[in-house]
């Protein structure tokens, strides 16, 4: 009987410091991010639509854009961000150390690296597939005209084990060409030190429209991978998890309701209980994760809706010209989906 009695007082005193332990952890990111000033947030070293600075040195893009809807969540102010530069062998050591607070890069959510690296993926904010870009004067039309071609390839990414599952199961052969970074990858292509170059297919149209002649290259049709892109925190940490998580959904249920950048201020007061729920006028829903309650109205305010951000960034209204597709909301024939604000 003592045994078990002390059995209970010693799984109690665990259960009480793992409970303590949790939430010391769950503060510790938001916490650090308000002492610093600024979400540091980690980026792709240059990739156009996603993340990139532009003429003035000010950073753009769709994954710059969930950076900066952290950032009006948490202060209130969009622009409170500082941007860590990353290539892909680089991201994921970055978010683990604690160099970044958000990884928001780009990056494909897999089972490997969403159970062994310790990090959590929030969300997806762009769906994509792995495609090939060729040269319009090599003359062929389908990937399975590749054989014994050599591919440009970036390391360190999902891109290099798709490429090499592509050709085995179509018994096919190819010569991997292997670059550390996106632009050495586009300069070997230009260069002509390989046939083909392989990445996401926005990766490939940001690629596209930094080479010399655009018009001389071509995307191939087939679509040999799924790839769902999106931010990723470092697990252990529930608090800051939910606010990146949920700045995402927020931008995607103000598309959803028509609530936009411009009219948000005209939405204060609207009738519309989804609408009035969002920002934060009826009950607090930022209250559970250490924000104020017109959170969501910040981020709507600063940054826009999710199709806003998608147009601006990589969408018909920018030099990339990416259709909505499967990223247009589930209303719209697409799957983005948020879970709703209530």
């Amino acid at each position: 009987m003592m045994y078990k009695n002390n059995k209970l007082v010693l799984l109690t005193s665990a259960t009480v410091l793992a409970v303590g332990a949790s939430a010391m952890a769950s503060a510790t990111t938001l916490e650090d991010t308000v002492n610093r000033g600024a979400v540091q947030c980690g980026v792709s070293d240059g990739l156009p639509g996603f993340s990139s600075p532009d003429d003035a040195g000010e950073w753009q893009g769709l994954d710059v854009d969930v950076c900066r809807a952290v950032a009006a969540a948490v202060f209130g102010d969009a622009e409170a961000v500082r941007y860590v530069p990353l290539n892909a062998v680089e991201r994921f050591t970055a978010l683990q150390s604690g160099e970044v607070d958000v990884l928001s890069r780009n990056t494909t959510w897999t089972t490997t690296r969403d159970t062994t690296l310790g990090i959590n993926f929030t969300g997806t904010n762009f769906y994509d597939g792995q495609g090939f870009l060729v040269s319009s004067d090599l003359g062929i039309s389908s990937a399975m005209e590749l054989d014994g071609a050599a591919v440009c390839v970036q390391s360190g990414t999902t891109t290099e084990l798709n490429l090499a599952d592509y050709f085995r199961a179509n018994d096919m052969e190819f010569d991997p060409i292997v670059f550390d970074t996106s632009e050495q990858t586009v300069g070997g292509f230009e260069a002509g030190r390989c046939d083909v170059l392989t990445s996401d297919t926005s990766q490939l149209a940001a690629l596209r429209i930094q080479l010399n002649d655009p018009d001389g290259a071509m995307v191939l049709p087939e679509i040999i991978s799924k790839e769902p892109l999106g931010p990723a925190v470092r697990q252990g940490d529930d608090q800051w998890f939910n606010i990146v998580k949920w700045s995402l959904f927020a931008m995607l249920n103000a598309e959803e309701f028509g609530v936009t950048s411009d009219n948000v201020d005209e939405m204060l007061g609207s009738e519309d209980p989804d609408i009035a729920r969002l920002l934060g006028e009826d009950g607090n829903y930022g209250e559970g994760m250490g924000l104020d309650a017109d959170w969501a109205y910040h981020i709507i305010s600063q940054v826009g809706n999710y199709a806003e951000s998608f147009e601006r960034n990589v969408g018909m209204d920018s030099p990339l010209q990416i259709e909505r597709g499967i990223n247009a909301l589930w209303t719209d024939g697409g799957i983005q989906y948020a879970p709703p604000i209530r």
